[in-house]
Order: structure tokens, then C-alpha cells, then sequence
């Protein structure tokens, strides 16, 4: 991308949400959603800690006015736990989230105690990255709603945008209530991600999940992934596309249960 200028990121436009008791589990969310796309994980609140934040220019993350990549991303996130007194934790997250969890467990691996990555990869391939400049510029032309048909056939799968269950209204209204422009520098993050490296140093122990429905390119991902993090774990989600933990939660939080004990 030819205007790829990222500066770093205040982590004082952050906060963190805290509910439940344990164990921390830092959660990262996918591009355009919020934080709340983790409520679905409260069963785990007896044990765990849920903590989360919303991406920059998502919900009440204020736009940071310039671009911004994973290593930006990873920095603030650093800052943010130490600000919290967060000096190790469990971390997951999907898409997006899960790309920057990668960039994050393999930059600082001391700080990372067990790590979920679902439905994400370390970089997109050479169409996909060509691709997200021109969504970008789609978002802030026509906002994120004049995406939302495609976004959910991505994100789950045809049988449960029939079913049009709280789950899937969750996602599409979050959708509808995205800032175009930070939508926008999100996707110039993806077009530009690249936490290969990073993910070659992961230490913790490590559980990989991706739907059923999921796109060949994000099982590849996954594959790679797997054999890329000594000892990690590989996990298909039965008929659940993109947003497999939304869409497939008793199954998700069964497994994270099992991994996270």
C-alpha cells in the first residue's frame, strides 16, 4: 500500500472491561465489532477474569486520526496491561483480534500464560491484501452498513443468518454502528499484516480454532499455524463460518474450559 504511514497508539484512549474472577483472559475482537462481542464467553466468568477493550475507532475507542499496524497494535496493548497490572494472562482473539493476539504472544512471550487464536491468520494472501484498501475506501464512501451483506455470509453460515438468532442480529447491528473511518484504518492494518515471525516465537501453550464454513485461505492459516507453534492444539468448529465463537458458543467455551483448567 503506498500510503502506509503508521504512527504509535496512545494506550490512554483505552479502557478495559473487567468482569467475573480468576485467571485473566485478555479477549481481542474481530474488524468492526466491539468488545461485547465476547459476551457469549460469561459461562467462563467463575473462572476467569474476562477483560476487553475495543479496537481503535470501534465503540467507545475514540479514532487515532492515523494509520496504525500490528506493532502499533501490540504496544499499546503492552501498555495497557502493564497500566492494569496485567503481568501475565491468558490471551485470545479471532480475526483481526487474532492476528494481533499472534503478534502480541510472539513479541512478548513472557507475558502470555495460555493463547486462543480463532479464525485469523499471520498475513493475508496476495488478493486478499489487494483487496482491503478497496473495502477500506468502500467504508468510508458508503459507511459500514453498505457492507453488511457480504460480512454476513462471511461471518456465519447460511443456515443461521436464516435462523437470524440474537447472535447473528448482535453481529449485524454492531455492524450497522461501526465508524466508517475506523473500519477503514482497520482494514488498512489487515492489508498490511504480516506477524509470521512473530508467531515462529510463540512459547505458550496454544489452542487454534476456525469454522467448519470457514474460507480455504483461514484453514490454511490455521494449518500453517499449527505447525508452526510447537505443541499447539487444532480445533474445527462444527457449522459455524468466520465469527465461530459467536455463532458457535456452547461448543467454544466447552473446549476453552477444557484448555484454559
Amino acid at each position: 500500500m503506498d500510503n502506509w504511514n503508521p504512527k504509535p497508539l496512545d494506550p490512554g484512549l483505552l479502557t478495559l472491561h473487567r468482569r467475573g474472577t480468576g485467571k485473566p483472559l485478555v479477549l481481542v475482537h474481530c474488524l468492526g465489532q466491539s468488545w461485547r462481542f465476547w459476551d457469549v464467553l460469561d459461562p467462563l466468568m467463575d473462572r476467569n477474569e474476562l477483560i476487553a477493550c475495543n479496537l481503535p475507532g470501534h465503540h467507545d475507542t475514540p479514532l487515532p486520526g492515523h494509520q496504525y499496524g500490528a506493532p502499533e497494535l501490540t504496544e499499546q496493548l503492552r501498555a495497557v496491561a502493564l497500566r492494569e497490572g496485567l503481568a501475565k494472562f491468558h490471551l485470545m482473539g479471532i480475526s483481526l483480534g487474532g492476528s494481533i493476539a499472534q503478534h502480541f504472544a510472539g513479541t512478548y512471550p513472557d507475558m502470555v500464560d495460555k493463547l486462543v487464536l480463532a479464525d485469523c491468520t499471520p498475513r493475508y494472501d496476495d488478493e486478499s491484501r489487494a483487496n482491503w484498501p478497496l473495502r477500506a475506501a468502500a467504508a468510508r464512501r458508503d459507511g459500514v452498513p453498505s457492507l453488511i451483506p457480504f460480512l454476513m455470509q462471511v461471518f456465519f453460515t447460511k443456515e443461521s443468518i436464516d435462523q437470524n438468532g440474537p447472535n447473528v442480529r448482535h453481529v449485524r447491528e454492531t455492524f450497522e454502528a461501526c465508524d466508517g473511518e475506523g473500519y477503514a484504518l482497520a482494514c488498512e492494518t489487515l492489508a498490511m499484516l504480516d506477524a509470521r515471525e512473530q508467531t515462529k516465537k510463540i512459547t505458550a501453550p496454544t489452542l487454534i480454532l476456525y469454522g467448519s464454513n470457514e474460507r480455504q485461505s483461514f484453514k490454511d492459516a490455521a494449518k500453517w499455524m499449527h505447525e508452526t507453534i510447537k505443541g499447539s492444539h487444532l480445533l474445527e468448529v462444527p457449522l459455524a463460518g468466520h465469527a465461530s465463537v459467536r455463532e458457535r458458543p456452547e461448543f467454544v467455551v466447552q473446549h476453552l474450559r477444557a484448555f484454559l483448567d
